[in-house]
């Protein structure tokens, strides 16, 4: 039984789908003005372990996760490039993609823009007009009435006594509220602006997401998600500017992911501190950045720091270490002409474990911790396997295969052992490399040492050693692999 962390309640309640075995899913996605962080990063890898999770335990997964590609961050970058919002915004929509795919983010079901959905937002406006949740300003501008909906705050968990205006509130003379937001702003020159009842402009920023997701997934959906720092403002006015229009509860399980910090402060655009996607994978495997962002629970801050980037790295080698070991005790048992039996009951208690673990509100964590059991129940089999053939144990082999292929299973519902373990090595760290002149040189080696040729084998040795590459001489042949500076 699935359980979920709702922001809403602060409990962990049972998950109870509007239909049964379906899931409409909606994320905020990226205001496409800039490069992608590795704050990104850990919200969308979160939900895509979420995603996969769902999909295994049999759920229909309509997954939305939108762009937004109009805001006065937007227009603000689009002139001081001299270029215009669409160009903009398909540059940075394409790069988006690009670092999300090379972080193997499976794609949502559906990924909208803000600039479609006009018309919706401005039937959202109208009903809230007509409803008297909404009023104009003499800036001409729409804005919502906090004060008019009674559990505003609820969701963020704030006292309207309280309430500081934060970021992308805008505080002017023209709300009857401080708190008050826009919904729809007057058209300015040289600003995209679309016909609406009450004059040419543009939507606020909160009003895309509720057009977009209420179209796409009805009037109630089952959870809506994103990062911490949108509980409020962001979603709290979503909520209210939903439920005022449509009368009705307009997401049943509110989830958020933690923080990406640094020196104890959010890893953000605004504060400068951030580092893109792309600068990462240049330096790191793709799969070390997956594991640094599901490493922790999904709720908690990360803190992002060379340390904690050197731990994700050894892990991720470890667990591909296991399935080289695995690779290699194939290739033993084929010399030994044994066949491998199916996958044994016994070993379905791993996959066990880990389901209840990611039932527990997608708890990685203990999900990993799974694997890492069967990295070393396979390592002891490895080692305790004589390298003479004759007194090989046959149970071994066959022990070590069946859970070398449970670890790659449950591996790849969290997105990671996707590569095979001989690519992952000769890739460490995004090095490039010449794999077919290192295979040269090491098949110059074995025949070296073949012929007990101990200085030039040596000297082999030593040029790919000073090259960064180390071998390894096992039973299975010589295998290689980027040295791990």
């Amino acid at each position: 039984m699935l359980k979920v962390y709702n922001t809403l309640s602060k409990l962990k309640e049972t998950f109870k789908p509007i239909k049964p075995k379906a899931v409409s899913l909606y994320v905020c996605g990226v205001t496409v003005y800039d490069y992608c962080h590795i704050g990104h990063a850990r919200v969308y890898l979160a939900f895509d372990v979420m995603v996969r999770f769902l999909r295994f335990s049999g759920f229909e997964v309509t997954y939305i996760r939108n762009i937004t590609d109009i805001d006065d961050k937007i227009i603000k970058r689009a002139q001081e490039r001299n270029i215009s919002i669409q160009v903009l915004t398909e540059e940075f929509i394409q790069a988006m993609q690009q670092d999300f795919r090379a972080l193997n983010i499976a794609d949502p079901t559906f990924e909208p823009r803000a600039t479609d959905y006009i018309p919706q937002m401005i039937d959202i406006i109208q009903k809230l007009l007509d409803k008297g949740y909404a009023y104009q300003g003499d800036n001409g501008d729409i804005y919502y009435d906090v004060q008019r909906y009674k559990n505003y705050g609820c969701l963020s968990h704030r006292n309207l006594a309280a309430q500081e205006a934060g970021a992308r509130i805008e505080v002017n003379e023209s709300k009857r509220n401080p708190l008050d937001f826009v919904l729809w702003k007057v058209a300015k020159p040289e600003e995209p602006s679309w016909a609406a009842p009450w004059g040419y402009g543009r939507p606020g920023w909160h009003i895309e997401c509720s057009a977009m997701a209420l179209q796409e997934l009805g009037e109630t959906l089952d959870i809506h998600g994103g990062g911490p720092d949108l509980k409020f403002p962001h979603h709290e006015n979503e909520r209210a500017q939903s439920e005022a229009a449509n009368g009705k509860t307009f997401v049943n399980y509110w989830m958020h992911v933690g923080y990406v910090q640094q020196d104890k402060e959010k890893m953000s655009k605004s504060l400068g501190n951030f580092l893109t996607i792309r600068d990462f994978l240049k330096e790191y495997d793709a799969e070390v950045l997956r594991y640094f962002a599901i490493g922790s629970h999904y709720r908690s801050p990360v803190d992002y720091s060379l340390e904690h980037l050197t731990i994700a790295n050894k892990a991720v080698e470890r667990l591909y270490g296991a399935l080289r070991s695995v690779e290699e005790m194939k290739e033993m048992a084929k010399a030994v002409k044994t066949q491998t039996k199916v996958l044994q009951i016994a070993d379905l208690q791993f996959e066990e474990r880990f389901k209840t673990a990611m039932a527990d509100d997608f708890n990685t964590p203990e999900a990993i911790a799974v694997l890492f059991d069967l990295v070393r129940i396979i390592n002891t089999l490895r080692e305790d396997t004589s390298l003479e053939f004759q007194s090989i144990s046959i149970e071994n082999f066959e022990r070590a295969i069946q859970l070398g292929f449970v670890l790659k299973k449950l591996g790849n519902l969290l997105g990671l052992l996707e590569k095979s373990p001989q690519e992952f090595f000769q890739n460490l760290r995004g090095k490039a490399i010449d794999s077919q002149k290192i295979e040269k040189l090491i098949e110059a080696r074995n025949e070296a040492r073949k012929i007990k040729d101990w200085a030039k084998s040596d000297k082999i040795r030593d040029e790919l050693l000073a090259a960064g590459i180390s071998l390894e001489d096992t039973t299975a042949g010589t295998r290689w692999h980027i040295i791990d500076n």
